[in-house]
């Protein structure tokens, strides 16, 4: 009884909060009027994109409000209203959303104030499920009546509020737009780092390489010792220079990859790490692998994860979890360091991800249509959570 008592009366604050917003709804009629008038007078045209800014508002927090409600978020998908002022009244008029929007408050006008209907319920309830629930030992049958009436409050608004389908597509459109510039600032800044090191590693002990032949060559006559002893420098500035090209190439897409897998790539990377490193596999040893691409991109976050937290973090350990799920690849990695990792990627002083390796990895993942989830409060723990869609 007292579940359903307390059901009820969380019910019936929700339903409060859709009363007093459908009231703030009447009172903003007002305003919606106001913006007519001066449109149709044209000197006061400039009211209408920033209504239908204010109506986003108030949308958007009707969809916090219903998320809250029901545990499921409801999508926006507006066009931004900027530029010029002609520019601004093409995109508040055309926008699929503010359609939308004006639908739900059109409707929210009749259906708001289902709180009329719930409170009568209450005495009635406290009586009837009170003697059914205490004496009886029946199952409750007015009181969630309340919780029925909130629930489908919640429904509609959810059916009204979704953006459709021609906003999603063109909400989707610039998220593409968004993703590919990253992918392409990110393939720049790849492909510059790979310039950077052929010049500064490879290139310089292959020069060097060259240099001490060239004089083995003119030294073999007159001093073979001398010559001997620079082949022999020779030899280890070759040796050098392998070991330089394979690194390229570990950052282009890493050899263990192929011959191991993701999950024995990474349990090569935690080995590698220098800190205490627990690894999970998720099931990734069996013989199932994601596309290339996906494993590459998984491996990196790894790779970039478990370096920032050797270097920022100050904790000795970390740990890393991959699990296959039906839609793709999840790789979370965590560690208990000091924390202050920033989500944005842009400065931060610790954990598995810190300053401009959170950034790309974000953009890794998002040229794959990814998701990118940090977590970092100052103190620990860190962790990082990429979820890569696939098809296995």
């Amino acid at each position: 009884m007292w579940r359903t008592v307390r059901q009820a009366a969380r019910a019936t604050g929700y339903l409060a909060v859709a009363a007093v917003t459908t009231f703030a709804l009447y009172l903003f009629i007002t305003v919606l009027l106001l913006t007519a008038a001066g449109t149709l007078a044209v000197v006061g045209a400039w009211m209408l994109p920033e209504t239908v800014l204010l109506i986003r508002r108030i949308a958007g927090a009707k969809r916090t409000m219903v998320a809250a409600w029901t545990g499921r978020r409801i999508p926006e998908a507006y066009q931004p209203i900027t530029g010029t002022l002609g520019e601004r009244l093409r995109t508040a008029v055309r926008d699929p959303g503010t359609l939308v929007d004006l639908r739900w408050m059109v409707a929210s006008y009749v259906y708001g104030a289902l709180l009329v209907l719930a409170l009568p319920l209450w005495p009635l309830g406290l009586v009837v499920d009170g003697v059914g629930c205490g004496l009886l030992r029946r199952r409750a049958v007015v009181l969630p009546l309340i919780t029925l009436l909130a629930d489908t409050e919640a429904r509609w608004s959810t059916a009204l509020l979704m953006p459709s389908p021609r906003a999603r597509l063109a909400a989707r459109v610039e998220e593409l737009k968004e993703t590919r510039a990253d992918a392409i600032a990110a393939h720049g800044a790849e492909l510059r780092r790979i310039e950077r090191d052929l010049h500064d590693g490879a290139q310089a002990r292959l020069v060097a390489l060259s240099m001490r032949i060239g004089l083995a060559k003119r030294a073999y006559d007159r001093d073979p010792d001398a010559a001997r002893k620079l082949l022999d420098d020779a030899q280890d500035q070759a040796e050098q220079a392998l070991t330089e090209l394979r690194h390229v190439v570990r950052g282009i897409h890493p050899p263990i990859l192929t011959d191991r897998g993701l999950a024995g790539a990474v349990r090569a990377l935690a080995a590698s790490s220098g800190l205490a490193v627990t690894v999970d596999g998720g099931g990734l040893d069996e013989g199932v692998r994601a596309p290339a691409a996906v494993e590459a991109a998984a491996y990196f976050v790894v790779a970039e994860a478990l370096t920032n937290a050797a270097k920022h973090s100050g904790s000795a350990t970390a740990e890393v979890r991959l699990a296959r799920t039906r839609r793709g690849l999840i790789v979370c990695v965590r560690d208990d360091g000091r924390g202050g990792a920033d989500a944005g990627g842009v400065g931060g002083t610790g954990g598995v991800g810190s300053g401009s390796g959170l950034l790309g990895m974000r953009r890794r993942i998002a040229a794959l249509d990814g998701t990118f989830d940090v977590t970092s409060p100052v103190g620990g723990p860190t962790v990082i959570e990429v979820e890569l869609p696939c098809v296995w």
